[in-house]
């Protein structure tokens, strides 16, 4: 074979190996919308097991007799807003409607500032839904069926809990409105206050831990459905953090729960207290920050 027969070859051009090519997969284009659907179905499943079954009753109408009645005898007492001249902690006691008033204008307002207008609408669309369908439910569509001939004073209806949703949804909002840099910080300061409120609220009485338990869900469930509704450009993308930031802040929320469910009658109620409010806590970093940075990690094109 002479040297015009050669056969030619494709020209080898640097970097061409490395090029990025088109990714067809639907991962780059599905909307999230499993979040939603699961954590809707975390929040049903908490009611129907907690509430309208006989056993889930038991489980948890005693959980109002373990200690003393009320609420003196938890380490957060002095700052719930019940005792006589105390200031409560946001959004304890008389407190609640100005927090969450305060909150829907800080999110107003990084809306201004920052442009970012349908999150700044899906983050309004977070808090209104969680709270107004707390109302809601807990007013009209999820009754409690007396299951066990409970006494009359454990009757009323508490499901979901509204000072556990309120910290819940603003956390989530606030996380779809500011910049991504900031973005697990803000989640973590949220995720702390959440912790907190969550264990105060049930180590004194104000509500069960599945009440508890399902504000958080519902909160969680709306953030889902609004990230579902946002398209592709506006949705939260990756959350680049310290790899440490996620077990400082769950650290933390665990040391935060203890504190503030701790009582001084009852080591079973201060602990169950604090298991849920760390659930709580954890559900909610994770619909803030982890789930977003796996999306985009699955998202992101393979290199040749």
């Amino acid at each position: 074979m002479t040297q015009h027969d050669s056969p030619s070859l494709p020209a080898h051009r640097p970097g061409a190996s490395r090029q990025a090519p088109e990714d067809p997969s639907p991962s780059r284009t599905t909307r999230p919308w499993m979040p939603a659907l699961l954590y809707t179905l975390g929040f049903l499943t908490v009611y129907l097991l907690a509430i309208c079954t006989p056993w889930g009753q038991r489980a948890e109408n005693p959980w109002f007799y373990l200690g003393k009645q009320g609420g003196e005898e938890a380490w957060i007492y002095p700052l719930s807003g019940a005792a006589y001249g105390s200031t409560p902690l946001p959004p304890m006691e008389l407190s609640a409607k100005p927090t969450l008033m305060a909150g829907l204008a800080v999110i107003v307002v990084l809306t201004l500032v920052r442009r970012c207008w349908r999150q700044g609408c899906a983050a309004l669309g977070v808090v209104i839904l969680t709270a107004g369908g707390n109302d809601v439910l807990k007013s009209t569509i999820l009754p409690r069926p007396d299951l066990v001939g409970a006494p009359e004073n454990l009757l009323d209806q508490g499901f979901p809990s509204g000072h556990s949703a309120i910290p819940a949804a603003l956390t989530l909002a606030a996380v779809l409105v500011v910049s991504p840099r900031i973005r697990p910080y803000v989640a973590m300061a949220g995720v702390l206050w959440l912790a907190c409120i969550a264990a105060a609220s049930a180590t004194m009485g104000g509500h069960r831990p599945s009440e508890v338990l399902g504000a958080t869900l519902l909160a969680c469930a709306c953030y889902g459905l609004a990230t579902w509704l946002l398209p592709p450009a506006a949705a939260p993308g990756a959350t680049r953090s310290p790899r440490a930031l996620p077990v400082i802040t769950l650290t933390l929320a665990l040391a935060v729960a203890l504190v503030s469910g701790a009582r001084n009658d009852t080591l079973t109620r201060s602990l169950v207290s604090a298991a849920t409010a760390f659930i709580c806590a954890a559900l909610v970093w994770y619909a803030a920050v982890g789930r977003p940075a796996h999306t985009a990690r699955r998202a992101r094109p393979a290199l040749d």
